[in-house]
């Protein structure tokens, strides 16, 4: 199978017979495409597509042998620049975030029609991030769930706010900009939100936050905001 400059050249990695053979008339006989690989695993395409010069990378993700997961993960080692699209009949959380993280940037489930996966193959070559509805909303409600759980750590951080005392001070040796930074630490407070916060540079608060440390005698937040935890 040749390699044609004028079209997009479109490598398939998929274990069914049917399927594969399906997708490669379709790529083949489809204008301005070109397809120049096919493979029914991915030990067979981690040795043949460094060669081919694939723009863009149909990819199942339940292979025999290695994952379609994992042979992405290979092949950015390999230093391919293919765009790769997972086109699958997996659809839970999982399987897409594993695939966004090994580097897949479009999501497809194979009962796309045709007509719609040539046109997400042209998305995806022109810097697109296509993926099908059912993937789009699954997508949305992970980051949605995310953002829940982040707004429920910050609550948490801020309903176990510190108040370090007056013997601690005194014991610590502690003044009083120094009680103050270990509460907003407590809050969750990064050093810039700290200098933001009481109108003093990040090397300040980073001083600062030394001397506590020595006078603590801690090397890490988690260690210090322990010692002050009622």
């Amino acid at each position: 199978m040749s390699i044609n400059s004028s079209s997009i050249n479109v490598a398939i990695v998929e274990d069914s017979t049917k399927i594969r053979m399906g997708l490669e008339f379709l790529i083949g006989s489809s204008p301005n495409f070109t397809c120049v690989g096919a493979f029914s695993s991915a030990e067979e395409a981690l040795e043949m597509l460094p060669r081919l010069g694939a723009d863009v990378i149909l990819m199942d993700i339940a292979l025999p042998g290695i994952s379609g997961i994992e042979c992405m993960k290979r092949l950015a080692e390999q230093g391919t620049t293919a765009q790769i699209m997972m086109m699958t009949v997996f659809e839970d959380h999982e399987n897409i975030y594993q695939s966004i993280l090994a580097g897949a940037t479009g999501y497809v489930i194979k009962s796309i029609p045709p007509a719609e996966l040539l046109a997400a193959i042209v998305e995806l070559h022109g810097g697109g991030s296509p993926m099908s509805s059912q993937i789009a909303r699954k997508v949305l409600k992970a980051f949605q769930e995310i953002a829940r759980a982040q707004t429920a750590q910050t609550q948490n951080i801020a309903q176990s706010a510190i108040t370090v005392s007056a013997h601690e001070a005194h014991e610590y040796s502690l003044g009083k900009r120094e009680q103050e930074i270990i509460e907003f630490l407590a809050q969750g407070m990064s050093y810039q939100e700290i200098a933001d916060t009481i109108f003093l540079s990040h090397a300040t608060i980073r001083t600062h936050i030394r001397n506590i440390y020595r006078k603590v005698q801690v090397q890490s937040r988690s260690e210090m905001l322990s010692k002050f935890a009622k």
